[in-house]
């Protein structure tokens, strides 16, 4: 680029090392988008996982599917949208803990929630009280 010429779109003025001028490029495009809205997030997003809490000791079978991805999965800053993101997948959320960054998967065989998983943070010590998302 000449001196007269305009910095390009996502290109600043650069900079210089040991008096060698290296233009490159400042600012990055993401792609990250909230699990939740879809929409695009601005900043550090807010990351969940679902980790069992229970290892198991051999290696999970090719054959059979993992029933849950265990993430991390990221968030915009709005608190509604990990139970958006909850909802749309069917799971179900314990009452008695918090979103956090990392929620512990519980098989639920209840008549009316089926075969459905709920989310729980694992830091209480009373009964799970799961609700829909």
């Amino acid at each position: 680029m000449g001196a007269d010429t305009p910095p390009l779109l996502g290109y600043d003025s650069g900079m210089e090392i040991m008096g060698i001028k290296i233009p490159t490029i400042v600012t990055e495009n993401s792609g990250i988008r909230c699990e939740g809205c879809r929409q695009p997030i601005s900043g550090t997003p807010f990351r969940v996982s679902v980790l069992d809490i229970i290892a198991t000791e051999v290696a999970p079978s090719f054959e059979s599917a993992s029933p849950i991805n265990p993430g991390p999965f990221q968030f915009c800053a709005k608190p509604a949208c990990p139970s958006q993101w909850m909802a749309a997948n069917g799971w179900y959320f314990c009452a008695q803990s918090s979103v956090r960054e990392i929620m512990r998967p519980v098989q639920l065989t209840s008549a009316e929630a089926g075969a459905a998983l709920g989310l729980c943070d694992g830091l209480h010590q009373s009964d799970h009280e799961f609700l829909p998302a």
